[in-house]
């Protein structure tokens, strides 16, 4: 598949980490690919594993890195998880290791905290995981809990440096309860049909571009929406034959979609 076919596109959903920026760095070309689709009126929604932040946070970091993107063209796996708790458990509880994103969602959804007896253990990315609430965590699902995921990830990219991410955190729990987590976040369907409802697009005229071929490629794979590879975060080109599916187009970065033009 050439540029030109993604190009045509009418939306597209794209990742944040690895694509647009590098922790508090932009990276190449992302400037002009938002501008590009601003320019051409096109439909896009930022959809981030990580829960890290709201979209209003979301929508300040870009603003300090130099781009003005609204707040409704953000979507996180937090909001996501809010949703799916929601629609599982009206008026449930939960307790969680996370960070305000994810704890704002959730009570948004109506979810309230609970460190004793909750319905859910969710856990997203957090600056205070320790050994203390890993243990509350455990015993938290062996009294019956059910255990939620925002997302699969292993690692994420920062500046110069990978770091540990939800996937990561949540494998012990998953090992010392011997009960494996549901994850609301990319490749999940359910994130994907979500972000096409909310773009108000078909998938024969969506994109999707990413870092990461085991939740961006995969999830596009599976939801039949054209993928788009860029090899500027977690993924790189030599990583690619470890997979039994493949990308449809293979850029260096988010800017080389426009390299025709």
């Amino acid at each position: 598949m050439d540029r030109e076919k993604i190009l045509s596109k009418q939306a597209y959903i794209c990742d944040m980490d690895g694509v647009i920026y590098h922790g508090d760095r932009l990276l190449p070309g992302a400037r002009e690919f938002v501008d590009w689709l601003k320019r051409e009126k096109k439909k896009y929604l930022f959809l981030t594993n990580s829960s890290e932040r709201s979209p209003h946070e979301l929508h300040q970091k870009l603003e300090r890195l130099g781009l003005d993107v609204p707040e409704d063209h953000f979507y996180t796996s937090a909001l996501a998880t809010g949703i799916f708790l929601k629609n599982q458990h009206p008026g449930a509880s939960a307790y969680v290791i996370g960070e305000a994103g994810l704890i704002n969602a959730l009570y948004d959804a109506g979810i309230t905290m609970n460190n004793v007896n909750p319905d859910f253990v969710v856990v997203g990315e957090s600056h205070s995981y320790t050994f203390e609430t890993l243990v509350k965590a455990v015993n938290l699902v062996r009294k019956g809990a059910r255990l939620i995921g925002t997302n699969p990830d292993l690692t994420g990219p920062v500046e110069d440096a990978i770091i540990p991410a939800t996937g990561a955190l949540i494998s012990p729990i998953e090992l010392a309860t011997e009960n494996k987590a549901y994850f609301i976040g990319k490749p999940n369907p359910l994130m994907m049909r979500n972000a096409l409802k909310i773009l108000g697009s078909k998938r024969e005229e969506t994109a999707i571009i990413g870092d990461r071929m085991d939740t961006d490629v995969i999830a596009g794979i599976e939801s039949e929406i054209e993928t788009v590879l860029v090899l500027s975060g977690v993924t790189q080109r030599e990583h690619i034959e470890r997979y039994a599916y493949r990308p449809h187009l293979v850029l260096n970065g988010v800017g080389d979609i426009l390299e025709s033009k």
